[in-house]
């Protein structure tokens, strides 16, 4: 031992000290209030003054919730029932809530689309949880056909025949491709356009013939409320992605052709106002068609809307690739990957987490812009809820119909911002 140890042992402690409670200031409640609403003079001023304001708008607001009236047939009965005191009537939403769900649809087939909204959850799920079993995702790319043929019915064939469209595809793209890439590509674009545009009618027609097959058909104007808003927003979000994946790598080529057409295509739509492709979707299409041509309004709509969001798509994923630093390209070079090897095993993961913020943002803004699709004549909620407020019976209420709307988009909106934050924190991509 040494002089200095033998010195100092007396003054080393050999013991722990009792473990206490922290002080009531730095645990719990007490500390996050301490922390967020009253951390200096100007933080608790604007903490009293939002306390106020909220106060003010609770004695205002809550007691028309409170003195609510759910049963009634018009705004007259629920006037009669609360007698001159202020109260909401929401018997609105009880009495004509299968019209803002599902507008004019056949209320024998609302297990349709129930079903179908079912279904997604379900064809989502290997999509947004990695864990599950990769098998599942047979079924992801099987439902937006099973989805159509339930919501819209008809023949069958008429969903197999398009599925069919992209097996004519793959089979050209393997066909080709020991020709060469380019055409193999090109094959597969052209082979899937050639099969609808020729085949895919006597196909349904011949196959509905021999085995007539399907459900109810249900035209497209009996479609409304919620049920076209989710229609046409899951539709939208879903092509739009890729869409936008595929014009974000084409405005980096390096092959000016294919760059000019991205970029023209890009800078046209983001300066165009989506109600402008919507009422040139309404009006104008039909004009650049064959005579004879029937195109349903709502894949009208949806084409639109996918071009308009895949627009932004595109900018969002070229600002997660221009994030990342050069090395990531060269190093994929050096491990001798050709470009959609390179893409999709190290530049474009790495580029989507970065850009997740901006993708979830894109997809909620997509959604709620659904709505304007009421301005062509379709009636998504908004345009529904005018409906019901010019019939006799509910001629005068407001706001019940609009907070009904509001709660159920904000329920669809905050779920996909806090999956989003889910995955960021899963992805962890500020740490890695």
């Amino acid at each position: 031992m040494s002089d200095t140890h033998s010195n100092t042992v007396a003054y080393v402690r050999d013991t722990m000290l009792p473990q206490t409670e922290p002080p009531l200031t730095e645990k719990g409640a007490l500390k996050w209030l301490r922390e967020n609403l009253f951390s200096g003079w100007l933080n608790t001023g604007l903490t009293l003054i939002a306390l106020f304001i909220i106060w003010q708008a609770l004695m205002a607001v809550g007691p028309w919730l409170l003195n609510s009236v759910w049963n009634a047939g018009s705004l007259r009965e629920c006037r009669d029932i609360l007698d001159g005191a202020t109260g909401a009537c929401f018997a609105v939403i009880v009495d004509r809530w299968h019209q803002l769900l599902f507008g004019f649809y056949p209320r024998h087939l609302y297990w349709r689309p129930v079903l179908a909204l079912v279904l997604l959850f379900v064809a989502l799920s290997p999509v947004l949880f990695p864990s599950l079993p990769r098998r599942l995702l047979t079924f992801t790319a099987i439902y937006p056909f099973l989805a159509y043929h339930l919501l819209w019915g008809g023949s069958v064939w008429l969903p197999i025949g398009a599925a069919l469209g992209f097996v004519v595809g793959a089979l050209a793209y393997i066909g080709l491709k020991r020709v060469n890439n380019l055409l193999a590509v090109f094959g597969a674009v052209l082979a899937p356009v050639l099969w609808w545009l020729v085949l895919a009618g006597p196909f349904d027609s011949t196959m509905s013939a021999v085995l007539p097959w399907g459900l109810e058909f249900v035209r497209s104007d009996r479609f409304g409320g919620f049920l076209i808003s989710l229609v046409i927003g899951i539709s939208g979000i879903s092509l739009s992605l890729p869409l936008g994946i595929l014009l974000a790598l084409g405005r980096q080529s390096d092959m000016i052709f294919i760059k000019s057409v991205c970029v023209v295509f890009i800078e046209f739509i983001r300066g165009v106002p989506l109600i402008t492709l919507l009422f040139t979707a309404s009006l104008l299409l039909n004009f650049f068609l064959p005579p004879g041509t029937s195109f349903d309004l709502i894949l009208r709509v949806i084409i639109m809307v996918t071009l308009f969001a895949s627009a932004y798509m595109a900018e969002v994923v070229r600002g997660g690739l221009a994030a990342l630093p050069k090395g990531q390209y060269e190093a994929a070079d050096a491990l001798g990957l050709d470009y959609w090897k390179a893409q999709r095993l190290i530049i474009m993961p790495q580029a989507l987490k970065i850009s997740i913020p901006g993708i979830v943002n894109t997809f909620i803004g997509l959604f709620k812009d659904t709505t304007l699709v009421v301005f062509i004549g379709l009636l998504d909620p908004i345009g529904l809820s005018n409906a019901i407020r010019a019939s006799t019976d509910w001629n005068g209420i407001y706001w019940e119909l609009f907070i009904f709307i509001g709660l159920l988009f904000f329920i669809f909106c905050f779920g996909m911002s806090r999956y989003s934050l889910y995955l960021e924190r899963k992805l962890k991509r500020d740490h890695r």
